[in-house]
């Protein structure tokens, strides 16, 4: 597989899916815009080499031209001169230039198209880059959130499930437990005061009880001592 073939597959691959392929996504897709990045400069050297390859080909074509030229002149020198066998002789040597300047020409014409082509798709394949270098910074963001997010909840269970949330509650319960007994000592303690006005009031009913039968006892004695 070129290196082109290789670019091309790195670019129409689904991030999405070597994400979820991945051990730690953010640092997948910072190796794959890294990758790109390598691939990217390796394009450009290339098409930096075939740039200067049009260049070289040009200066070969219009040398070759120039040639041709210059022997088209001679051989025009030397039949104005009547020297027909030079004029012979510029004339196969123009002709061997001009066909190498030809020749020259149309390599030159292809390699020009060639780097045309190879520099829209340097600028394709840059956007890609500038746009999966933003995705890249979306994704890292959007994943350290989730991972926070995650030891957030994890957090949050581990202390629902904890010994020290345990032993809170068994120190709750502790609490209610001494608040309910507090409660029924105060009620027996209620009670027994209950008990000890009622004494004093069950007191209070003798002592009338006596003080009756003594008057009866004397309203008895006075009747018999009547008779």
């Amino acid at each position: 597989m070129g290196l082109w073939d290789r670019i091309v597959r790195l670019l129409r691959s689904n991030v999405n899916d070597v994400i979820d392929k991945a051990e730690d996504p953010e640092k997948m897709v910072t190796q794959i815009v890294v990758e790109l990045q390598e691939n990217l400069s390796q394009v450009r050297a290339q098409v930096a080499t075939a740039i200067a390859m049009e260049k070289q080909l040009y200066q070969k074509y219009e040398q070759a031209q120039n040639d041709a030229d210059k022997w088209q002149q001679k051989a025009e020198l030397a039949v104005d001169k009547g020297e027909d066998d030079l004029a012979r002789e510029a004339l196969k040597r123009k002709n061997t230039s001009q066909s190498t300047a030809d020749g020259l020409k149309q390599q030159w014409e292809q390699q020009k198209a060639s780097v045309a082509t190879l520099k829209a798709s340097m600028a394709k394949m840059e956007s890609k880059i500038a746009e999966a270098s933003t995705k890249k910074d979306l994704l890292v963001a959007r994943h350290r959130r989730a991972e926070a997010e995650q030891r957030i909840q994890s957090a949050l269970s581990t202390a629902a499930g904890s010994s020290a949330m345990a032993a809170f509650e068994r120190m709750e319960q502790k609490v209610l437990a001494g608040e309910t007994q507090a409660a029924a000592l105060n009620e027996l303690n209620s009670d027994s005061l209950e008990e000890k006005f009622a004494a004093l009031d069950s007191g209070d009913a003798d002592e009338d009880l006596r003080k009756l039968k003594e008057v009866r006892q004397a309203k008895l004695l006075s009747a018999g001592d009547a008779k």
